[in-house]
This record gives structure tokens, sequence and C-alpha cells, in this order.
């Protein structure tokens, strides 16, 4: 029997998190050193499943299956495709980060009167999720996929309510009232798509007889299963409302400004570079392989919510005074761009929404990451506080302003190639949608250089005359962000050879072939 390299992935974080939980509270160090170390074993061992897939072989690769629930028909089903792959190297590769970038947020207060959770229970939350997002994406039983996509709002939800950002206009009582009215609406947007989702999962097995995402995908492949349009049509709607709500796509997007919002900076990359890619990465893997026909119906809608979110999220951002509130409608933007890049139905744009998916974790971790150090120095979120800072502390500046360049998609960073391939992608199929789309690029470059202008340049506001530069730790965990922004803007091959074969295979479900050009290139 091979060792089950995917349940090892998951399951490190998970016993993590357990540990990381038992250790004593008079051990705070101790419980963040554990966390740190299990988030890079945790890594060590998504190197290997990196290494160990092979982009040519099977569809999908490394698979464990277990009977589980078998008057059900519920198995423990993993295995891997490139995009799958792509997404937990993410993941692994973020949460040392993010582990690292909040080393003292969950740190005792040392004035005021409110008691903040134990250390040890803000890292323990996190492996937690990390573990549930890793097996999110291994899972090929549709139940099991369900269980822990529903289950890591959990975990999120103590994360956003309980251990939320100390820099509050408002004073302590309201930030408390507005943390918790934030993970409030986070739980039950998520839970209310669940619910509709597990309608739909359970309206599945009636239909199939069982949860396999392979043998379902190959019964209706030969032929063997074959669902009425309207079932069909319906029980696509239950999945995609669902994931819509976690990716976010307008109008379902509302919850995701107040979490991060309220959240530590680094839990707001948990948010939106690590939870919500499992809602966009379950669109490619459930919606388009088991419901095909239902896709290609509800596509014209999606591409017109898509662009909505596209320009919508932009226009909001631009407006923004507070500097979280900004990245998450930018992130809503940049959703927009990957689901429309998946529902276009061509190679370029789910190629481009797969590597997006890949680009935005990185770019957004890079920017977010040091907005908040930049917020914890100075005490605030709201723009109009800051001023001057790039005379101060000219590397936060100067890492603060790669990060924004790379959500603009500054041809030269990672975003650039992947929404240059959603957009060329979309306009050969749907040329309006992409001509309207690129109005987000504009509006992209708007509000990250008004950004920039307003907190680090012109004169220096007494507030951040005294604010020191970035220090080891937090170069430690933005360098290596900038690094790969830089790599994956002039060499993306790595990626887009990984998740190229499955994107084909995923085209092939559909039965959707790439149009051909209006003109043939010259021979």
């Amino acid at each position: 029997m091979s060792f089950p390299l995917l349940t090892a992935t998951a399951a490190l974080p998970a016993l993590g998190a357990v540990a990381t939980a038992a250790v004593p509270a008079s051990r705070r160090t101790a419980a963040k050193w554990l966390a740190l170390l299990v988030s890079l074993a945790t890594l060590a061992l998504a190197i290997v499943v990196l290494v160990r897939f092979d982009p040519d072989g099977a569809r999908y690769q490394l698979t464990e299956s277990h009977a589980w629930i078998k008057d059900f028909g519920v198995r423990y089903e993993l295995g891997v495709d490139g995009i799958a792959v792509a997404l937990m190297a993410l993941t692994a590769l973020l949460v040392p980060f993010i582990v690292l970038a909040g080393w003292h947020d969950a740190d005792p207060l040392e004035t005021g009167s409110r008691r903040w959770r134990p250390t040890q229970g803000f890292f323990a939350l996190m492996l937690a999720v990390e573990a549930m997002v890793i097996i999110s994406f291994e899972a090929t039983d549709v139940f099991l996929f369900y269980i822990f996509f529903e289950a890591m709002l959990i975990p999120m939800y103590f994360l956003i309510g309980g251990f939320g950002d100390r820099a509050h206009e408002h004073g302590e009582e309201t930030a408390a009232t507005q943390r918790s009215y934030a993970a409030v609406k986070f739980l039950l947007y998520n839970l209310v798509g669940g619910l509709i989702m597990l309608a739909a999962v359970i309206g599945l097995y009636v239909v199939a007889g069982n949860f396999s995402l392979q043998e379902i995908v190959q019964a209706r492949a030969n032929g063997s299963l074959h669902m009425a349009t309207n079932t069909e049509r319906w029980l696509f709607l239950g999945f995609f409302f669902a994931f819509a709500v976690k990716a976010p796509l307008w109008p379902l997007h509302t919850w995701l400004p107040n979490a991060m919002q309220e959240s530590t900076a680094p839990v707001a990359v948990l948010i939106t570079a690590v939870v919500d890619k499992v809602g966009t990465f379950a669109m490619l893997r459930y919606c388009l392989q088991l419901f095909p026909d239902a896709s290609k119906w509800a596509t014209p809608v999606i591409l017109v919510l898509a662009l909505i979110s596209i320009i919508y999220g932009a226009l909001l951002a631009v407006g923004q005074r507070d500097i979280k509130r900004l990245v998450a409608y930018a992130s809503i933007s940049h959703f927009g761009f990957i689901v429309m890049g998946i529902f276009a139905m061509t190679s370029q744009g789910q190629s481009g929404a797969t590597l997006y998916m890949v680009n935005h974790g990185i770019s957004t971790a890079a920017l977010m990451l040091v907005a908040g150090f930049l917020i914890s120095r100075r005490g605030s979120r709201l723009i109009a506080d800051y001023g001057g800072v790039q005379k101060v502390a000219p590397v936060l500046a100067g890492t603060f302003l790669i990060g924004g360049l790379a959500t603009l998609s500054l041809p030269g960073l990672a975003p650039f190639v992947s929404e240059f391939l959603v957009l060329v992608g979309t306009f050969a199929r749907y040329p309006v949608i992409g001509i309207i789309a690129t109005l987000g690029i504009v509006l992209a470059a708007l509000y990250t250089l008004v950004l920039y202008q307003r907190t680090m340049t012109g004169p220096v506001k007494p507030e951040v005359s005294a604010m020191p530069d970035l220090r080891a730790r937090e170069l430690l965990v933005v360098a290596p962000l900038i690094v790969l922004l830089i790599f994956l803007g002039v060499y993306p091959k790595p990626v887009t050879d990984i998740v190229d074969p499955a994107v084909k295979q995923t085209m092939s479900d559909v039965h959707k072939k790439d149009p051909k050009p209006e003109v043939e290139a010259a021979k």
C-alpha cells in the first residue's frame, strides 16, 4: 500500500491545530513556533505532491479511495488534477507567511478591559482552516467535499469575531460589536449557500446513485447516466449559488468587505487569498464537470454577473476611505475576472482564471500584509490618517507600491499574465464582454495609485513622522512574495504547464473547443 500523501498533507495541519490548541496558555511563544513549524512541514508535503504530480499523466493522481458510509454510497476519495495541485501549493505557501505576519496579533492587550482569546487558539484556528481548504481541493467525492466546504466556516467565524483588528476609530466596545456583526454576516451568507448546495447534493445522489465525481462524469460521458434538462439546471444552480457566495460574486458579495475590514490583516489574507479560492475552484471542478449542459445554458447570465463584479468592485474601491475595504472591493473585482475566465469556455480563459487564482493569492497577500504592518504602526485603517510614509519608511512604502502595482496587473508582475489570458479568452468568444471588462484595468490603476499617493507621498504627517520601517520578521514575510510576483510575471510557465492539461480536460467535459481565429497565422 502506497503512502497516503494527500491524506497526510491535510491531516498534518489538522493535527497541528489540535496540538497548538493544547499548548498551555503560559506558553504562547511555544504555540506560535509550533504553528509555524507545522505550516512549514505542510508546505514540504505540498512540494512533494507538486513534484510527484505528472501533468501529462492521469487526470486524477495520488488517488485514495476507502469506503466510508456504505449505505449512502459515500466514500473517502481523494485525487488531484493540475488545478488542485496549483491551489494546494498556493495554500501551503501562504499559511507560513500568514502565521509569521500575525505573530503578535493575538497577544494579550496590556491595557483595556477586553480579554482576548488565548494566543494558541488564534494559530490553531489558522491551521484548522488550512487543513479544511486542502482537503477541499483534494476531495473527489461530492459529499466529502461538501462537509469540509461547510466546516471551514466554523474556524473562520471565530477568527473574524474573536480576533478582529485592534485598529478602530470608534473605541473598543463599538469595535467588538462590528466584529461580531461581520462574523455573523459571513457565517449566515455562507450557511445559506451551503444549505442550498446540500439540497442539490442530495438531488445529485437521487439522480446518480452515488457521490463519486469521477464515476458520475464517466457515466455522463458514456451515456449510462442521463439527467433531464430541468433537473440538471436546478442542480447546477444549487451548486453554483454556494460557490458564488464563497467566491464572492456580485450580488452575493456583501459579506466580504465587512469580514476583511474587521479581521486582522493575516486573517483577511486567509479569507480572500485562500478560503475564497475554494469557490472558484469548485466552479471548475463541480459545476462544469457534473453539469456541462447547464453550465453552457447559464453562461450568458454568469458572464454578466462577473462583468458587474469587475466594474462595481473597482468603482467602490475608488471611493473607499478604509484601506482594508479598498482591498476587499478590489478583490471582488478580481474575482469577477476569475469567474469570467472560467465561463468564457475557452482554454485561454480557464487557464488564465486558474493562474489568476494563484497570482491573486500572492499579490493580495503582499498588499494586505504590508497594509497590516502599516496599520499596526499608526493604529488606524483610514487613508486620510497617512501621508509622507515613503520618507520615513521607504522599504515599507516600496513593498506597498509593488503589491499595489501587482494588484493593477502591471506588465512584468504575475497578475498581468493571468488577466491578459482571461481577457483574450473572453474576447475570443464574447468580444463585447471582453471589451467592457477592460474598464476594470483602468479603474484598478486609479484606486491603486490614488491609495499610494494619499498614504505614501506628500508632506509627512506628524503622526507618522516616527514610524519605523519594516523589521526583519516583516521583511521575511514580504520579500518572498515580492520575488514570486516578479518571477511568475516574467516566467509563468511552471504554473501553466501544470494547469493546462486539466483545463483541456475540463473543456472536453463541456464539449467546447476554442473558436478559430478569423485570420489564420502565416505559415
